[in-house]
């Protein structure tokens, strides 16, 4: 099950489980998009792959042992390990590649 991470790890602002701008990598990395589209470019500086949507768990229990209430997102915040010039020269380095080709 997706963690649904608090925030985004590049400017800290707060992404709700329910948000439409919340963007997620295969980790699990969690951005938004304003940071994807304009810093990042598409690109994940943890393990450089790419971005997409992240989904949204329902609230309401539709089905038994479902829902917000029964697997509540989590409230851990996390921020980038990197420096600014290392985010910087991968995403220069593989910006252009598809993220299914790298």
């Amino acid at each position: 099950m997706l963690a649904l991470r608090p925030n985004c790890e590049s400017c800290d602002v707060d992404l709700a489980p329910d948000a439409a701008d919340a963007r997620i990598c295969s980790y699990e990395c969690t951005f938004c998009v304003s940071c994807v589209d304009t810093v990042l470019g598409n690109v994940c500086p943890n393990c450089g792959g790419g971005f997409v949507p992240r989904p949204v768990r329902p609230r309401g229990e539709w089905r038994p042992g479902t829902g917000l209430d029964h697997d509540p997102p989590d409230t851990t915040r996390r921020s980038l390990t990197y420096s600014a010039d290392e985010i910087a020269a991968l995403t220069a380095r593989l910006r252009d590649v598809d993220p299914a080709e790298r």
